[in-house]
């Protein structure tokens, strides 16, 4: 079995805040969109996704038997079990339960702002097909949707939604986190600056005079949409950038003013 607190690199004890951060950092290094290398960057994020789930991060911990390949789990008492082996209404049922199939999704930050549709090859014993699946927008990474009769024999297909990194922006619920630079005396001057959003359109805000560098600034309703309706907020942190050339002039005014 793979060893996800290994690969994320913290201790079998560690906690939540722990391996978010080790995740965070392996998933920027091993980040494809940064020259990473893909092989890795899916471990890291297979890992996290185990470690990060405290269910998921439990049965790890404490696998269960497997009791030859009727799949027996935890919590199953004998009348799961016989109806297991013999279905559902005892030895002499004819009907089973409809088959399922499972899959994972790479998306992006994107996709799930705007949601959209994804075209994907479906096979089983029954057969195999090509079917367009919708991505719901605002679904959260690990956000597992089922999607009824779609599969070959009428099966059902269940897709399990993994939200590639994005380098710019941070998600937090339906909020969306990002920084811009800004020259230091448009901080000091006030001014107005842009913001490029994900979907490609530009917000003005205004800053006020004396505006401190890690400021952080919210533009309402411009986040994700949640199922409910709702809509998230981005929150902009501004970042000081001094220019390489500063004339001689306004060093000295700087200087005279500090000495």
């Amino acid at each position: 079995m793979t060893d996800h607190y290994a690969t994320l690199g913290v201790a079998r004890t560690a906690t939540a805040d722990e391996i978010k951060k080790a995740y965070r950092k392996l998933a920027s290094q091993h980040h494809p969109d940064r020259g990473g290398d893909t092989r890795k960057f899916q471990e890291v994020q297979a890992a996290y996704d185990t470690l990060g789930n405290p269910d998921k991060r439990a049965a790890y911990d404490n696998p269960q038997p497997n009791f030859g390949n009727f799949g027996f789990q935890q919590g199953q008492n004998l009348h799961d079990i016989f109806g297991q082996m013999f279905g559902q209404h005892g030895a002499f049922a004819h009907s089973r339960a409809k088959s399922q199939i499972r899959m994972s999704i790479w998306i992006n930050l994107l996709d799930v702002i705007q949601g959209g549709s994804r075209t994907v090859q479906l096979g089983t014993a029954q057969g195999s097909n090509t079917v367009e699946i919708a991505i719901p927008q605002g679904i959260d990474d690990g956000d597992n949707v089922q999607y009824n009769n779609i599969g070959p024999g009428g099966s059902d297909l269940v897709v399990q939604f993994k939200v590639t990194p994005d380098r710019n922006w941070r998600r937090e619920g339906a909020n969306l986190h990002t920084e811009i630079r800004v020259p230091i005396w448009q901080l000091i001057l006030g001014g107005e600056v842009t913001v490029t959003t994900l979907l490609g359109s530009e917000l003005k805000m205004s800053l006020p005079k004396m505006t401190q560098p890690n400021t952080v600034m919210r533009l309402r309703q411009h986040g994700i949409a949640s199922r409910s309706g709702s809509r998230g907020d981005i929150l902009v942190r501004l970042l000081a950038e001094i220019p390489l050339n500063i004339h001689p002039e306004v060093m000295a005014a700087i200087q005279q003013h500090h000495a």
